[in-house]
């Protein structure tokens, strides 16, 4: 598996975790590189960032456009199939990622893989899966992709990640791209699967706002306390 290219950013001299975060449609890897220095983490080990850019490539539902993409979007109706394909791919290259943090040093507990929107959905269908106990799973203004194999892969595979991974996801109530419908219906099933979601929603659209940021930085801090 080829490796995305990735912005890193490092809170300070050998850091001692991970975050691996995933953007959205159509942005790249700098798009929320300016909000580490506003979670406020001076006073925990020093983390190192990482925020992959997607592959560029057609859209349909945007009259096959070409932008960075973590997989294709057929139609905004919900009940059209999902691309995934491209879903596995870009969960394969999430994971490839993640074996990078353990080879420079990170272990799998020490690593929390996040997300925004599509990078959300990547972030929701590794996490669920990955064989070993990660740190944390943060999930932002999405939703749980492939709900139809969530039950051979995740919920009845005793391999899949355990139950007691910290789950943060919030979404804006008034997101016209992904209505907040969508991340309470995946937040309700991951824990009537035996998962614990701290969820959060705000008064926004399809964004990130400050209460937001600050909430992740609270959350991080608690994964990263024993530092």
């Amino acid at each position: 598996m080829t490796l995305p290219e990735a912005i890193e950013l490092e809170t300070g001299p050998e850091p001692g975790g991970s975050v691996i975060w995933l953007h959205g449609l159509g942005a790249d890897g700098h798009d929320f590189e300016p909000i580490v220095p506003e979670l406020d983490l001076d006073g925990i080990h020093a983390l190192r960032f990482v925020f992959p850019h997607a592959p560029v490539q057609p859209i349909t539902i945007n009259g096959g456009v070409s932008m960075r993409a973590w997989y294709d979007i057929i139609s905004l109706d919900r009940d059209t199939p999902q691309d995934e394909t491209g879903i596995r791919s870009s969960g394969a290259m999430l994971e490839a990622l993640i074996e990078r943090e353990r080879s420079r040093g990170i272990e799998n507990g020490r690593i929390v893989i996040a997300g925004f929107s599509q990078g959300g959905a990547i972030a929701l269908h590794v996490g669920t899966r990955f064989p070993e106990r990660l740190a944390g799973l943060m999930a932002l203004s999405t939703y749980v992709p492939l709900r139809e194999t969530l039950d051979k892969e995740v919920f009845r595979n005793e391999n899949a990640q355990p139950r007691d991974l910290p789950i943060f996801m919030a979404h804006g109530i008034y997101d016209p791209v992904l209505p907040v419908q969508l991340g309470e219906n995946s937040r309700d099933l991951l824990n009537a699967n035996g998962f614990s979601v701290e969820w959060h929603d705000y008064p926004m659209p399809h964004a990130v706002c400050p209460e937001e940021i600050a909430h992740i930085s609270r959350w991080l801090q608690s994964i990263y306390a024993t530092d």
